[in-house]
This record gives structure tokens, C-alpha cells and sequence, in this order.
């Protein structure tokens, strides 16, 4: 598997984020959905990965969001569903979480859904040693919002 800055120019990357968006929207109410769109994924304060197979198959993405200095959000998480349970999302969270450390953040938060459908990636997330906190940035309480956080290793940029 290869993770690798994607610039989100290309078609299929596009379809597939569209297919994120709209699972999201299928079981999150519209005003409980933070996905971010293509738009908001190119905007300078993201940077954004996919994982592709040795063939150049997609096989997920994922995104950090700067919020200030020591301070990202995670983003876009998503596995291809053929792939699921297969590594991919452990391997683009690892990766991610090393390029925060790397870019100097000292803090990884995000948000993610609350219901029955997200609980594979809560216990992913907390595999990672992320733990459930209070929303942070701009988001406010919400029944469906599950908010999480972990420290990093803080280092000089």
C-alpha cells in the first residue's frame, strides 16, 4: 500500500469522496454532518492522502485540518467498502497521525458520529490512544457528534 498527497483533481478520488458524503448523509441528519467537501478538502489549511494498492486501486483517504499552530482536526476518513477490516484505515491513521507529529502539532482531534455505524471507527480511534472530549473548534454539543483527542509528542517545527 502506498499513501501519497493527493492534490483532489482527479475523477475517481472525486466520485469516491461523493460516495462518502452521501453514506454520511444517509445515516447522520444533515445538520449533524461535518464532511467536508471537495472545496473545503482543497482549501490551503488541509492536506489530504490516499491509499492506493500496488495497482493504483484507491483504497482509502484521509485529511488533517490545521486549526492554529499545535492543533489539527482529522478529516475525511474513509476505507473503500471492499476493503474494509483489511488494515486500510489503521494504515492511513498511522500515517496521519505521523505527519501531525512530524508537521509539529501537539494535539489530533476529530469528530465522528455517535450511532451504531460509527462505532468501528470510535474503537479504531481509541486504538490509537484517542479519547472522548468536549467538542473543540467550532463545533457544539450534538446527539449525533462523537468528539475525541489525543496528545502528540510535541516537537519544534
Amino acid at each position: 500500500m502506498k499513501i501519497a498527497v493527493d492534490d483532489l483533481s482527479g475523477p475517481e478520488i472525486a466520485a469516491f469522496l461523493e460516495s462518502h458524503v452521501q453514506e454520511m448523509r444517509s445515516v447522520t441528519p444533515l445538520e449533524s454532518k461535518h464532511a467536508l467537501d471537495l472545496a473545503g478538502l482543497r482549501r490551503p489549511e488541509v492536506t489530504f492522502w490516499t491509499a492506493r494498492d500496488d495497482d493504483g486501486a484507491l483504497l482509502g483517504c484521509g485529511a488533517i485540518k490545521r486549526l492554529d499552530g499545535g492543533h489539527a482536526e482529522i478529516k475525511s476518513m474513509r476505507t473503500a467498502p471492499a476493503r474494509k477490516r483489511g488494515g486500510v484505515a489503521s494504515a492511513l491513521l498511522a500515517h496521519i497521525v505521523a505527519e501531525a507529529t512530524s508537521a509539529g502539532y501537539t494535539r489530533l482531534s476529530l469528530e465522528t458520529g455517535s450511532a451504531d455505524f460509527f462505532a468501528p471507527a470510535r474503537a479504531l480511534y481509541a486504538k490509537f490512544g484517542f479519547e472522548h472530549c468536549e467538542p473543540f473548534a467550532d463545533y457544539r454539543e450534538d446527539p449525533h457528534s462523537a468528539f475525541m483527542t489525543r496528545p502528540l509528542p510535541g516537537r519544534p517545527r
